[in-house]
């Protein structure tokens, strides 16, 4: 008997082995799912069946991958290299089996679940356009282990396998099987026909074609290697992110051949997993999984209407149905309405590629000039322009035509719920939804609740952040709320150092330096110097400097930014252009960049905007790009030590003003520990 895999052995001799991992709604690797395999295949082994079939007892999907909660437990490089030597050793004996094995493929199959399918023979998946099937292990600071890095290569050739493994994302199996990564597809009900016909028919494995098997001879080995370290290098520091600069090594090593490779891949996985990055990693992960789960039930929204075809209107408007809400989308005019409806109709086309798919999201997307829509929405959400007067003059218009249960929510990035919603007769049910810009790229949404609204609106809004896929940040209502409010004494500082004479290139160089995706000068001119201007105009009270002469003078020029075409910088082709020869930043730039963001963060907290400092982490990752290797702004400040954080504040204070006082809860955290 066994805890999670069920066994049916068929009339023709085949044994169906069937995971349905024990108090979990997905199946994972676990140390205890795996020995069980182990034991199963040993006895495979003994009664040598006509053919095995790996497969899932769960409609959500094969295998997950690994059980990443296992990783918390592992301290040394040895522990590591065993717990992946283990899997690896599982895995050739399946590859070793005299029968034929396939991997029966329903959803997804990422990470060690694919890995454990590319050990089989064969491999059929059910028929989709979603993007299931991956080896996502870069994203935790590591790479495939149970031998996904040779078997990979060997399938796919170099090229392909290489992409998979270093960008970590996921593609559909209608991709997969044009790329060699899958045998067949299937419709859902005649899988178990599909696995019976191939294992009758046992066609020879697949296998990398010879041009790209060529490519894994030394001198090619070496010369792809060198450009593909190029390419990686433009998107990640080796001493920030050593894992996808692990993965090449290897390739370039070994050419994924022979017992050597192997070996060598469960040496670099062991190293890795017990490093900073991946610990990091592996925390932003569960943070995540924390801000997926803080709804305390599901979503029963349906309807949705936008007031505001803006940039963010249109793109919420767009998301919402994608996410198969229908939504009516509200302007003064159609002329308004119709760029948000191309960028709607891109946004579909990229997304959703099951045919037919992109025209049913189109058709839920409804022009609604007059908002006829507003009476039958679940939830209205105000995206107008930043401005007090015109959006307390809407939400009393709106108040008057909603029933009793439906959710008001603003997109304001700055101003207070109180202010806004001094106009109700009833502010118990609004609240803010601060979505960030582009929204379909960034995960975030900030659930901010005024002293007004209700414990049953908060969790509602929650609710339906995480229907639409969105990561909910629960906070309360203060000038720029969370991330806003942390990102604009980055974005100051960066002018106060432009005013000194500094090049933004240097400015810039040196959070890029630290690890940030885009420095703040270059951040400042995709938000749109106006909107900084306005946002540091709000927070001017807080930041403990006045708002630098230069952002209004270029705001009052009309350089606003990437929307423009100039600001900081001259854009070209939405690219900021750029020097290539400039003055190195120091470490005390770079100081002063970071430690404000961070001295910030905890101001934050301790304001109360944020209930606790994990999720405040969570926040400034997934809403302002904060260098997730780092584990967030206060796990950072924790690794490298609070005291010396204090002290170097202390410092810059001494040098440049009270603005990098040390936030008093940086005292109280340092007694805590």
């Amino acid at each position: 008997m066994t805890k999670h895999w069920q066994i049916d052995n068929d009339s023709n001799g085949v044994r169906w082995l069937s995971l349905d991992k024990t108090n979990s709604s997905a199946n994972v690797l676990s140390q205890e799912v795996l020995e069980e395999l182990g034991v199963l295949i040993n006895q495979i082994e003994i009664d040598k069946p006509n053919g095995v079939v790996i497969r899932s007892a769960k409609s959500s999907g094969f295998i997950l991958g690994a059980d990443i909660s296992e990783f918390t437990h592992i301290e040394t490089t040895e522990q590591a290299e065993t717990f992946v030597k283990k899997g690896q050793i599982l895995l050739e004996k399946i590859e070793e089996l005299p029968c034929p094995t396939v991997a029966a493929i329903n959803g997804f199959a990422l990470g060690g679940g694919l890995e454990l399918a590319l050990a089989c023979d064969y491999r059929i998946a059910l028929k989709s356009y979603d993007r299931r099937l991956g080896l996502p292990e870069v994203q935790l600071g590591i790479h495939p282990g149970f031998g996904g890095t040779v078997r990979s290569v060997r399938l796919l050739g170099a090229p392909l396998a290489l992409n998979l493994m270093l960008n970590g994302k996921p593609i559909s199996p209608i991709e997969a099987l044009r790329i060699g990564l899958i045998d067949e597809l299937s419709d859902p009900d005649r899988i178990n026909e599909s696995v019976c016909n191939l294992l009758q028919r046992s066609p020879p494995k697949r296998k990398a074609p010879l041009h790209l098997r060529i490519l894994n001879l030394k001198p090619f080995r070496y010369w792809l290697g060198k450009r593909i370290r190029a390419q990686v290098a433009r998107r990640a520091r080796p001493e920030h992110y050593p894992a996808p600069y692990a993965i090449v090594d290897l390739w370039v090593s070994y050419g994924a051949s022979g017992k050597n490779a192997y070996e060598a891949e469960a040496r670099s996985v062991g190293a890795l997993l017990v490093t900073e990055t991946s610990k990091n990693l592996v925390r932003v992960f569960f943070l995540r999984e924390r801000l997926r789960k803080l709804a305390t039930h599901s979503s029963t929204v349906k309807r949705v209407h936008v007031v505001g075809s803006g940039v963010m209107g249109g793109d919420i408007a767009a998301w919402c149905a994608l996410k198969n809400l229908t939504v009516t989308l509200q302007d003064r005019t159609i002329e308004l309405v119709e760029p948000a409806l191309k960028k709607a109709a891109t946004l579909f086309k990229r997304h959703l590629k099951t045919p037919g798919a992109a025209a049913e999201a189109s058709k839920r997307l409804i022009v609604d000039l007059k908002g006829n829509g507003i009476a039958e929405a679940d939830i209205i959400i105000e995206a107008i322009t930043e401005q007090l007067d015109a959006k307390q003059a809407l939400f009393s218009d709106l108040e008057a035509q909603v029933g009793k249960k439906q959710i008001l929510a603003t997109n304001t990035s700055s101003i207070r719920l109180e202010e806004l919603s001094e106009v109700l007769a009833d502010p118990t049910r609004f609240l803010g939804l601060h979505f960030f810009n582009p929204v379909s790229r960034l995960p975030l949404v900030e659930v901010i609740r005024s002293d007004s609204t209700t414990e049953k609106s908060l969790n509602e809004a929650m609710a339906f952040v995480t229907q639409i896929g969105k990561l909910p940040l629960p906070c309360r209502s203060a000038p720029g709320f969370v991330v806003n409010r942390i990102l604009a004494p980055y974005m100051l500082e960066a002018l106060l150092a432009l005013e000194e004479g500094h090049a933004p290139e240097t400015i810039d160089k040196a959070a890029e330096d630290f690890g940030m995706p885009t420095g703040p000068v270059e951040l400042a001119d995709r938000v749109g110097l106006d909107i900084a201007l306005h946002v540091t105009g709000i927070l001017n009270g807080k930041q403990g400097a006045p708002t630098p002469d230069l952002l209004q003078s270029k705001v009052d020029a009309g350089e606003l930014g990437a929307k423009t075409g100039l600001g900081f910088y001259k854009f070209k082709g939405n690219r900021p252009q750029k020097a290539t020869l400039f003055t190195q930043p120091d470490a005390e730039l770079q100081d002063r960049l970071i430690l404000a963001l961070i001295n910030e963060a905890m101001a934050c907290y301790e304001d109360g905007i944020v209930d606790e400092l994990d999720l405040l982490d969570a926040g400034v990752i997934f809403g302002a790009g904060f260098a997730p290797f780092t584990g967030g702004p206060i796990h950072y400040a924790r690794q490298n030590g609070v005291r010396s954080i204090i002290e170097k504040l202390e410092c810059l204070a001494a040098a440049f003003g009270p603005r990098f006082t040390p936030n008093p809860g940086w005292r109280k955290l340092l007694s805590e520990t």
